[in-house]
């Protein structure tokens, strides 16, 4: 039989914390919707006075009816670039859509944020979107309504690998591996901008509000002094009858995402990876239930198995070497009927045969030594791993150094770096130092990575970061001016230094940065994990398993 998770109690604790998670999501989710009005009201009537609809307006109609938009990066660029007004989500809205049953990814320009001008973190949203589209050999439409590179951030966005000039190259790439790729010119397309939409396979141009060129009229006429206005220098007759730049010519909005969902309704399909999937069975505690399982307090212990029975089919899942290297939980499990390999911390405090005590959250050489073999066995059966993180990082120590903590970490981050099937990642509390990297973070390729309002990262603990950079501060300026700090001077460092850490501890601020693709729902994990394989599933290359390259 298998494994089932833990009997949830729903009691004055289990209370409390669905009360203080509700409270996070309720702040959480009004900081989205003001981020999802992009430049605001105003520029929104202003885009629907020329004709035009809105970014999320034009995804909206072009996915299924009723089906779900996935978003990546609504966050992207928080309390950033606050000197020139800010850029809500990077002036682009991108995620993963349904057409015609088909996923697709979607990457619309938001005129609204400064007329869809591109900024680096613009850059690094759009490169992220390719990422996924050539991962999952998934096909990728671009809705382009842009002004350009924003100009005062040029050299933050021009002529470095992963810069503006990385995103054309994908395109050829793309183009050159069979990975169809759409784009529709539905406003303004100037410069090296330009050229994304005509390196794209089939290009669609919006009569009067669409326009592409690589210099426009003001600057033609400053360089050669002609004088030309925009429908004759780039304008979709210009374009559809005289240069053959585009391919389709649409009266308005409207039309061309009608005129993109025939097109692709029309691709041909391909083999699927071949993951396990069967009839799937409800988890045996609500989604929403999580919510009481999480502490107020990330120093509390919590047991993993309850998060479980609000994420697999039936709360039932085949526990890998349960009783050895208990800090790490791994498990074999479906979710929304997908065969799954779960690897995830536990932050409860455990006591070996031998009286041992081990710390919750933190990662042991058996720990690490079993995370590596599970993976490398879900490798060897082609089955996607799902990550859990919670983790404050390695054992440290004389006695764990002895015992080859080093040796045994870096068994599991070989045996996560190799790895070939796909990874999908979730923070669901800390993620701190070489934890992260052992628990697929970002740098270790996850398909998808996602955070919950209860994540932190961060290469240490606030409490012990702020402690180690005050000794630091306080050596420097002893140094420097040759006396003593006062105590009083010393707390108010510290409490300046624990600001601006704990601020960058904040999983908006990762957020921001991409570090993660979004912050969400922890009701919506277990949607977001069958999503990912399905999208997953459309890259029959995956799973080509080396047993030699992960050495356990």
């Amino acid at each position: 039989m298998p494994a089932t998770g833990a009997a949830v109690r729903k009691d004055l604790t289990f209370h409390k914390y669905e009360d203080n998670l509700k409270n996070m999501l309720r702040v959480l989710n009004a900081k989205a919707e003001a981020v999802k009005l992009g430049g605001g009201k105003a520029g929104i009537e202003k885009q629907h006075k020329r004709g035009k609809l809105t970014a999320r307006e034009r995804i909206a109609k072009l996915i299924d009816p009723g089906s779900d938009f996935l978003e990546i990066g609504l966050f992207a660029a928080y309390g950033m670039y606050e000197e020139y007004g800010g850029a809500p989500s990077a002036g682009t809205v991108m995620g993963l859509g349904t057409i015609h049953g088909r996923d697709a990814v979607i990457v619309a320009n938001d005129a609204t944020v400064k007329a869809g001008a591109w900024f680096p973190m613009a850059c690094k949203k759009n490169l992220r979107a390719q990422e996924i589209s050539m991962e999952n050999r998934l096909p990728i439409i671009y809705l382009v309504d842009s002004a350009g590179v924003f100009l005062p951030l040029q050299s933050e966005i021009f002529p470095d690998k992963e810069h503006f000039g990385r995103i054309f190259r994908n395109n050829a790439v793309m183009s050159s591996s069979g990975i169809p790729q759409i784009a529709a010119i539905m406003g303004p397309c100037v410069a090296g901008g330009a050229y994304l939409p005509i390196m794209s396979d089939e290009a669609l141009i919006v009569e009067k509000t669409g326009s592409v060129y690589l210099a426009g009229p003001f600057l033609v006429k400053a360089a050669i002094g002609e004088e030309v206005d925009t429908e004759k220098l780039g304008g979709a007759v210009m374009h559809s009858e005289i240069s053959g730049v585009t391919d389709y010519r649409l009266p308005n909005d409207d039309a061309c995402l009608e005129k993109i969902r025939s097109i692709v309704a029309k691709l041909g399909h391909r083999p699927k990876a071949g993951f396990d999937r069967i009839a799937p069975k409800p988890p045996r505690l609500e989604p929403a239930g999580i919510y009481g399982l999480i502490p107020d307090d990330r120093t509390k212990p919590y047991n993993t198995h309850e998060v479980l029975a609000a994420i697999v089919d039936d709360g039932e899942f085949d526990e890998y070497k349960a009783g050895y290297g208990k800090t790490i939980l791994t498990a074999y499990a479906r979710v929304d009927g997908w065969a799954v390999g779960i690897v995830a911390n536990q932050r409860q405090v455990t006591k070996t045969k031998l009286g041992e005590m081990h710390v919750g959250g933190v990662i042991y050489s058996e720990s690490a030594d079993k995370g590596a073999r599970f993976i490398m066995n879900c490798n060897q059966k082609q089955i996607p791993l799902v990550f859990l993180q919670d983790v404050t990082g390695f054992m440290v120590g004389s006695r764990a150094e002895q015992g080859g903590i080093i040796k045994d970490g870096a068994k599991m981050v070989n045996a996560v770096a190799n790895s070939v099937v796909p990874k999908i990642t979730f923070i669901i509390g800390n993620s701190y130092g070489a934890g992260n990297y052992a628990m697929c973070g970002k740098a270790y390729d996850p398909r998808l990575i996602f955070a919950w309002p209860t994540a932190q990262i961060a290469v240490m603990g606030g409490k012990q970061a702020s402690e180690t950079l005050l000794s630091i501060k306080l050596q420097q300026m002893s140094e420097k001016e040759g006396e003593e700090i006062t105590k009083e001077q010393q707390e108010k460092l510290l409490k300046e230094i624990s600001a601006r850490y704990e601020a960058e501890l904040d999983p908006l601020f990762a957020a921001a940065r991409l570090w993660v693709d979004g912050i969400i729902d922890p009701a919506d994990t277990r949607g977001i994990i069958s999503r990912a394989i399905g999208m997953a599933s459309n890259n029959p290359e995956i799973g080509r398993f080396n047993p030699g390259v992960i050495q356990v």
